[in-house]
């Protein structure tokens, strides 16, 4: 089916006039079917019926235009939406494979991630740590044994905002050095007389890397658990 634009007799397709006036019915949605539909597609069919209009209408009584063009600012904002998706699409998939190689480089590596265990090997404690949000005017740790018994107490004092390596002297409160085995401990902070946030840090080795749900890469610590590059607060 063609309508006639103008004096001349020109004709134009109903598809696309109903492109233009954004009419639905079971023939138009068939044809949309088969043909193209994208901004590129809509954007030409729009061209073409401007085109057509001008070269048609009446000089005395010239139709309104103002709605069609607006509608063909449309798609071409959407179309430009579309190529920014593609764009980020492209730089994500390439930050992915960047953060994989630099996750890659960590494997066999020694780090301090979340975590409260603590290692007493031929008289030497294993590496801990403390992550603080904010400056504490006193932080102390807790050590306990396998059975949950403290064994020893030990305040490092005034310490800065970040992560706090921790190398604790394997002794217990009395002085004696601690049998070789696995040990817990805590850690608490105060700023202004009032507690503090702080987070116990252990340190654990990477054993592999892993592609997480999220499709960001996750680190296999040797605790065995695993986290996210930003999971790691510090490599020793």
């Amino acid at each position: 089916m063609t309508t006639t634009i103008g004096n001349n007799g020109a004709t134009v397709s109903q598809t696309l006039l109903d492109t233009m006036n954004g009419a639905s019915s079971s023939s138009t949605s068939a044809t949309s079917s088969t043909s193209g539909t994208s901004a590129t597609d809509l954007q030409n069919t729009f061209l073409q019926l401007l085109v057509a209009q001008l070269k048609n209408q009446d000089p005395t009584s010239p139709m309104d235009s103002s709605q069609m063009t607006s509608q063909l600012a449309q798609i071409s904002t959407v179309q430009g939406i579309s190529q920014l998706n593609t764009s980020l699409t492209s730089l994500s998939t390439q930050l992915s494979a960047g953060q994989s190689s630099q996750a890659a480089l960590l494997i066999g590596s020694s780090v301090l991630a979340s975590g409260n265990s603590m290692t007493v090997s031929s008289g030497k404690a294993s590496t801990i740590g403390v992550q603080l949000p904010a400056a504490a005017d006193d932080v102390t740790l807790t050590i306990k044994n396998s059975s949950g018994t403290v064994v020893n107490t030990v305040d490092l004092g005034k310490q800065s905002a970040g992560v706090v390596p921790v190398g604790v002297t394997a002794v217990d409160s009395s002085g004696n050095t601690l049998p070789d085995g696995s040990y817990t401990f805590t850690v608490s902070a105060t700023a202004g007389g009032q507690p503090a946030t702080a987070t116990a840090l252990s340190a654990t080795t990477v054993e592999s890397v892993v592609q997480q749900s999220d499709g960001t890469s996750g680190l296999v610590l040797s605790n065995g658990s695993t986290v996210p590059l930003t999971g790691i607060d510090a490599i020793l």
